[in-house]
C-alpha cells in the first residue's frame, strides 16, 4: 500500500517528536490517579494479579498508536502516476531527395553508397518523431516513394526496400528529383520546409535543370541540403551485368559537380556537405538534425491517488476502542 509514496506535509512528522513527551505525560497521570493502600503485609495479595490488570496500560499504547495513524494522515501520503503529453508547436517537414542510378552501388562506402545511405537515413528518420517526412527517388526520372507523412513506419518501410533496378532509366536528373520534392512541399502549411538532396554524380538527364528547380525550390521558402556522396580520386563502379546477375565492377574516377550543389544550396539558405566515408555520411545528417530543430511543448498530467484515508479509520477505530474499553470494563476498575 506504501510503495512509492510521497507526502504533501512531510513537516507534520516533526510532531512524533512530542510522542515520548505524551507517553511520559500519560505514565506520570496515572500513577497520580491510581489509588494507594499502605498495609504491613501483601502476603494475602500475591496471587491476586488478573489478566484485566495487567492489560489497563494498553489502553495508552492504543492511543499513541491513534495519534501516531493521525500525524501520518495530517502527512498526506498519496502516489501519483505522471502521464506526458508532446506536441510539435513549430513542425518541419521534410524530403529526402535519393539519388537511386547505378554509380550509387561503387563500393567506396561500405558496403556501398546505397546501403550505407539506407541505414544513414533510417536513423535520421527515427531521431525525427515529431516531424513529417516523405521519400523522392531519381535517376533520369524521379517519382515519390512516399509523400509527406508523420508515419515513421511508412517511412521506414520506404527506406528500407530502396534498391537499384531499372524502372528508372540510368543517369542522374538531379533537375528532376529536386523538382519532384519540391512538388511534394510546396502547399504544405509547415513553419519550416526542408529538402535534403543526395547524389554521387553530376547531373547529366531530365528536362528540368537543376538551377530552374533551386528557383522555384526559393520562391517556395523550402531549404534544401545538398549531400555528394563518394570519396576524393577514384572508386569500385559497377559498369555491368554479370552472367550470374550481378554486377562486374572496375575502378573509375568520382565525379561530383560540386560547384552545381553549392549553388542549390546557397540559393535556397541551405548548406553543403560532402560524404566520403560511412563516418562523414552519419556525422553530416547530425548536423543537418541539429540545424533543424523543431519546437516541442511537453504537458504533464499528475493523477493524484491519496492515501491517507486508511490511517484516519486506523485512528478512528483505535480511539473507539479505547473510549470502549474504558467506559465499559475499566469503568470501575481499580
Amino acid at each position: 500500500m506504501m510503495k512509492d509514496v510521497s507526502f504533501l506535509n512531510p513537516e507534520f512528522f516533526w510532531l512524533f517528536l512530542l510522542l515520548p513527551i505524551a507517553i511520559a505525560w500519560q505514565v506520570w497521570k496515572r500513577k497520580q490517579q491510581t489509588a494507594t493502600l499502605k498495609i504491613s503485609s501483601i502476603q494475602g495479595f500475591k496471587n491476586q494479579s488478573s489478566f484485566l490488570a495487567k492489560a489497563k496500560p494498553f489502553l495508552v499504547v492504543l492511543r499513541i498508536l491513534a495519534l501516531s495513524a493521525l500525524l501520518i494522515a495530517l502527512a498526506r501520503p498519496r502516489t501519483v502516476d505522471i502521464s506526458s503529453q508532446t506536441k510539435s508547436t513549430k513542425g518541419i517537414d521534410i524530403v529526402m531527395a535519393i539519388d537511386v542510378s547505378g554509380s550509387m552501388l561503387a563500393k567506396d562506402l561500405k558496403p556501398n553508397r546505397m546501403e550505407a545511405l539506407k541505414k544513414v537515413a533510417a536513423k535520421f528518420v527515427e531521431g525525427r518523431p515529431n516531424d513529417r517526412i516523405g521519400i523522392v527517388l531519381y535517376a533520369a526520372e524521379a517519382y515519390t516513394k512516399t509523400p509527406v507523412t508523420s508515419d515513421k513506419a511508412i517511412v521506414q518501410e520506404a527506406i528500407e526496400s530502396i534498391k537499384y533496378d531499372t524502372s528508372l532509366q540510368d543517369g542522374t536528373g538531379i533537375g528532376m528529383g529536386l523538382t519532384t520534392a519540391v512538388n511534394r512541399l510546396k502547399e504544405s502549411k509547415a513553419k519550416s520546409k526542408v529538402i535534403i538532396l543526395m547524389t554521387d554524380g553530376v547531373n547529366n538527364s531530365g528536362f528540368i535543370e537543376p538551377e530552374t528547380a533551386s528557383q522555384i525550390a526559393q520562391e517556395y521558402g523550402i531549404k534544401v541540403y545538398t549531400i555528394g556522396i563518394g570519396t576524393n580520386g577514384d572508386a569500385m563502379f559497377p559498369y555491368q551485368f554479370a552472367p550470374n546477375g550481378g554486377f562486374l565492377y572496375r575502378m573509375m574516377p568520382v565525379e561530383i559537380d560540386v560547384n552545381l550543389l553549392q549553388s542549390i544550396a546557397k540559393n535556397t539558405g541551405g548548406k553543403y556537405f560532402r560524404a566520403n566515408s560511412n563516418s562523414k555520411l552519419q556525422s553530416i545528417y547530425n548536423e543537418i538534425n541539429k540545424l533543424e530543430t523543431t519546437e516541442i511543448q511537453e504537458l504533464k498530467f499528475y493523477d493524484y491517488d491519496e492515501k491517507y484515508r486508511p490511517f484516519v479509520w486506523i485512528a478512528g477505530i483505535l480511539i473507539l476502542l479505547e473510549l470502549g474499553l474504558r467506559n465499559t470494563i475499566y469503568r470501575s476498575f481499580i
